[in-house]
Parts: structure tokens; C-alpha cells; sequence
């Protein structure tokens, strides 16, 4: 039984002298949010302390007509999109575990979703950040100018970085408006070749799609459909939805909302079923997802405008990532048996240096990026 102290934060700066609190005792730290990335990088390393920033929920400034808003890294991420949508703008970022993820974990675990191919990942859509570091500084990057660009170098670091590095506290986005309407279509095929094929028809089309998935049969069949599938989102006024439904020849409307709440959170769905399982994530090029996803023995889905693909394991001791992959999700008590992050990079050193420039002594939450830092 975990018996380590757990502290929530109420403010930035209540954040920012807990760290600093916990670093001069030289005790290690445990850092999150609500807990939902738990299965995700690498294992939980026991700490002395545990520092949680769920009580930060505050909207600190939102200016619906320039399109931006500052919140707190603990508002939930369902929570912020409830509150944009009733001006119809969003954070189109589409993570998983969506009722619960707080935003400062989807940020720290840079965590996106179909609509990646369109809109981008957190790091274009964010445009400034306060995060707390273990001297107890609170540093601002970026701003709430979306095209204010001054500092933000420092705020990237902390995207992906799963607080291995500081706390982040505040995050500033820029918004984006819902579009007039929205359809979804879905082709159905026998072989990867022809749904490759068709994918291939609509990237080189003019019309530019929100999302482009492909699943192959088995992960077809867990959200409903058959086959090799292909699914397109489609966003715009009116004509244009027409459009794609006139140049989208054989494909089927689909109901949005439930289609893409299973796609969203096909991994959370996964791992509630295969509690011993994994989840392998690999980045290619367009033209090689095709193979990369055929490569996988099981359940697999793509973001095939993007070159994301994920492979799904019953068994995480199955699961073998290969160049530019890691296990994404794996169960605490194997993450240690297990090579997280094979291929690391030529960046790798560089990474080092910045995690000794920001915790020196490898106090906060280590071994979290995959077991390599």
C-alpha cells in the first residue's frame, strides 16, 4: 500500500513552492493530474511525495471573439470543451480518455486524436504556458497572442515531456471554430491495397478531410463496422459536405457522435478489455502505413493522413515495437521487463542534457518518458 504523502496544489503558485518544498528536502516526486495516463510511457517509479495539480481548474481569461483562453492544467479536458462549445469553437485535440484527462496531462502526454490530420497536435494549437520548475520559479512562454512566438521554445519542451522535466500549470491555446457541418463517411474493402487506394483518391483530391482513419477487420468489427475500413470526417458548409458525399463514391454516412467517441477512445476501450494488454504506436511515412499496419498481427488502426499507426496486443509480452515506435501503453508490472522505447534517436543525448539542466538530480517522476528518463 502506497502511504506517500499527496498534495494538491490550489494555484500556480502553491504548485510551484510545493515543488520547490519537496526539491530542497531532496525527496523524489510523483507528478499528475487526474490519473488516466497511468497505463502510458513508462512505470511509476516510487517517490517520496506525490504532487497532484487536479485541484487547478480555473478558466483564467477567455476571449471567445479573439479565439484564445487560459486554463489551469487541471480543468478536465471535457470540461473545457463543454464551456468552447457553446461559442462553437473547440481544442479539436481529440485524446483519449476524454471524460477525465485533465489538460495539463493531455499536454504533458501529448495525446491526439483523428482529427491530428487537420488540425495538428498540441503544439500548434497551443500559443502559451506557465509552468512551475523544482527551484519554485513559475515561467512564462508565449503569451495569449496567437501570433506571439517570443519564449514559446521553452513552453515545447514541456509537450510530450511527462513531467519529467517541470510542472506545467497554465495552458494558453488558440481556438478554432466548429465548422457549420459535419459528416462522416465510412468505405468498406476487402484488402489493405484498396483501402490504401482510396485514401490515396481523397489526399490527392482537393477537398481536405478533418480526419482520415483506417482500420483494419479486426479493429473494424470492435467499433461496428467490417472489413478494411475507411473513415472520413468531413467538415465545412453545406455544398461542401455535398461534395464529398458526390466524390466519397460507395461510402455510407455514419452516425458522428458515436463513431468517433469509439474511435477516440478505442486504446481506454482496448485495455479495459485486455487488462495484460499493450499498445504499440509507430510514426511513417503516408505511403508506408500500408505495410505498417498489415504488419501488425492483430488489431490495428491508422491515422492514415498522418502516418500514426497503432497495433493492439492481448498480450504485452507479444508486443515488439520496432524503428520509430514505442509501447505506448503497457500494464505497470511488465513496463519493466519490457524495451518501452527500442529506437531512440540521434536527439536522445540532447534530451539528457535538457533533463539535467531542468532536475539535476532526477527527482521528478522518474523513468516516466518511457523508462529512459
Amino acid at each position: 500500500m502506497n502511504s506517500m504523502p499527496i498534495l494538491q496544489p490550489a494555484s500556480p503558485e502553491e504548485l510551484a513552492s510545493a515543488l520547490a518544498e519537496a526539491a530542497s528536502a531532496g525527496r523524489t516526486i510523483q507528478l499528475g493530474g487526474a490519473g488516466t495516463k497511468r497505463l502510458m510511457a513508462g512505470p511509476l517509479e516510487p517517490a517520496g511525495i506525490s504532487i497532484s495539480t487536479a485541484a487547478m481548474r480555473r478558466v483564467l481569461q477567455y476571449e471567445p471573439k479573439d479565439l484564445t483562453i487560459s486554463v489551469e492544467a487541471g480543468l478536465s479536458f471535457s470540461e473545457l470543451a463543454r464551456l468552447l462549445a457553446g461559442n462553437r469553437q473547440m481544442v479539436p485535440l481529440d485524446p483519449p480518455f476524454f471524460a477525465d484527462a485533465t489538460v495539463g496531462g493531455v499536454v504533458a502526454a501529448n495525446t491526439s486524436g483523428p482529427r491530428r490530420r487537420l488540425y495538428g497536435t498540441a503544439r500548434d494549437l497551443i500559443i502559451g504556458m506557465k509552468f512551475a520548475t523544482l527551484e519554485g520559479k513559475l515561467i512564462q512562454s508565449g503569451g495569449m497572442v496567437v501570433k506571439n512566438v517570443a519564449g514559446l521554445d521553452m513552453g515545447k519542451l514541456m509537450i510530450g515531456s511527462f513531467g519529467t522535466l517541470a510542472a506545467i500549470a497554465v495552458v494558453n491555446f488558440k481556438l478554432q471554430p466548429i465548422p457549420e457541418a459535419t459528416r462522416s463517411f465510412v468505405q468498406s474493402f476487402a484488402t489493405a491495397v484498396e483501402a490504401m487506394r482510396a485514401r490515396d483518391a481523397v489526399l490527392q483530391g482537393v477537398l481536405q478531410p478533418a480526419a482520415i482513419d483506417v482500420l483494419n477487420p479486426q479493429a473494424a468489427q470492435r467499433v461496428g463496422l467490417e472489413g478494411w475500413s475507411l473513415l472520413t470526417q468531413a467538415g465545412g458548409n453545406q455544398k461542401m459536405i455535398e461534395r464529398y458525399a458526390r466524390e466519397l463514391r460507395g461510402a455510407q454516412v455514419v452516425e458522428e457522435d458515436i463513431i468517433w467517441t469509439r474511435i477516440c477512445e478505442f486504446t481506454p476501450d482496448f485495455l479495459r478489455d485486455h487488462p495484460a494488454g499493450a499498445v504499440v504506436r509507430t510514426s511513417t511515412t503516408l505511403d508506408s502505413v500500408r505495410q505498417v499496419v498489415e504488419n501488425f498481427p492483430g488489431t490495428a488502426l491508422a491515422r492514415a493522413g498522418s502516418g500514426v499507426c497503432f497495433g493492439y496486443f492481448a498480450d504485452a509480452g507479444q508486443a515488439q515495437p520496432g524503428i520509430k515506435s514505442v509501447i505506448e501503453f503497457a500494464p505497470e508490472e511488465r513496463k519493466r521487463s519490457l524495451d518501452l522505447w527500442p529506437s531512440r534517436g540521434s536527439d536522445f543525448e540532447m534530451m539528457k542534457k535538457i533533463k539535467q539542466m531542468f532536475d539535476p538530480r532526477n527527482l521528478l517522476n522518474r523513468g516516466r518518458l518511457y523508462g529512459r528518463l
